[in-house]
């Protein structure tokens, strides 16, 4: 490489607060940089106390946090971090935020409530970031909360080729709802052109969902299917689905998510399903090895977050790691 194409690892901090350090070592591994300490403790009245472990005056400084829960805990660690990083005169802050669980919070639908998305875009701001990064944003539209530059990423290449490995014949990629069906036609394609449907879904409650079922009739002759959303909380919408994809004689189901929740004990209730053969999810949350559902396959999404942070620093287009984007051109 050219000394233009290198990274200059003095030049680079990576930091990490408490939600997903395990994914902030990674990154900083792949791009051949030390992961910095952070000190985080907290005062008897229950205040925080962050503390970065090395200087960042005049340095590229990015900040690793998924706001898994405790949500709350970790937004505050984010933004003190970007304010010690911007007072401590970095050259650029980058809060790198692989789960932006506020993205559910994307519009009004009720009377006197807060767009949270964009209230917590606006926070990040004036904590101190310069630019945001993130991967598969539960609403696209979140992405135009943010008034610094903001880089979605796709899990959508570490999907396929964990999938590739297997016989698709007579798969089919199955949306829960129609809102997620572009982003599963865009993953069924990448598979070689698979079929895809979607499922008519109402949303009840937080945790209650009705799938009317099917739109489409791309079911005939399929054997397979792999259900493919964003995020899988409590596991509502794939119980759901799953059920009315047996009762349409598929007897070998596949789920695949992004970001891997699984609050209320979703894993045990979907893993007890013979029907569902694995749950595919990749670590921007934390899954320890040790307590892993027997189902559950984790797919390490590190490097895409290092070479999207290799890419922004030298001044390499992104384009093609962007959730729209796609080695085809295809937007």
């Amino acid at each position: 490489m050219t000394e233009q194409h290198t990274l200059n690892a003095d030049d680079i901090r990576i930091f990490s607060g408490n939600s997903n350090p395990e994914l902030a070592a990674d990154i900083a591994k792949w791009l051949g940089v030390s992961l910095q300490p952070t000190t985080i403790k907290r005062f008897t009245n229950d205040n925080l106390y962050v503390q970065l472990g090395a200087s960042v005056r005049s340095r590229s400084v990015f900040i690793i946090q998924s706001l898994t829960p405790p949500v709350n805990d970790h937004l505050m660690e984010l933004l003190m971090m970007l304010d010690i990083a911007r007072s401590a005169s970095a050259k650029q802050v980058h809060a790198v935020i692989p789960y932006f669980s506020f993205a559910r919070s994307d519009k009004k639908d009720a009377p006197r409530i807060s767009i949270t998305a964009r209230l917590v875009a606006d926070l990040l701001q004036t904590a101190g970031a310069t630019h945001v990064m993130t991967m598969v944003l539960h609403s696209p539209q979140v992405h135009g909360f943010f008034s610094v530059p903001a880089d979605p990423l796709t899990s959508r290449g570490v999907f396929q080729q964990y999938f590739r490995q297997q016989d698709l014949g007579g798969a089919v990629v199955v949306a829960p709802d129609i809102g997620s069906a572009k982003s599963a036609a865009r993953f069924a394609r990448d598979l070689g052109g698979l079929p895809v449907a979607a499922g008519n879904k109402e949303r009840v409650s937080d945790t209650q969902v009705v799938i009317n079922g099917i739109i489409g009739n791309q079911l005939h002759g399929c054997k397979r299917a792999i259900i493919y959303d964003d995020e899988i909380a409590t596991g509502g919408s794939m119980l759901e689905l799953t059920r009315i994809l047996l009762r349409e004689g598929i007897p070998d189901i596949q789920l695949v998510c992004t970001h891997g929740l699984f609050t209320n004990n979703a894993l045990d209730r979907l893993g007890a399903l013979p029907e569902i053969k694995a749950i595919v999810t990749t670590d921007t949350i934390y899954h320890p090895v040790a307590t892993r559902h027997p189902k559950l396959v984790v797919v390490p999404v590190g490097h895409v977050f290092g070479d999207a942070i290799r890419r922004n620093y030298l001044g390499e287009s992104i384009g093609d790691l962007f959730v729209f984007g796609s080695a085809d051109g295809d937007k």
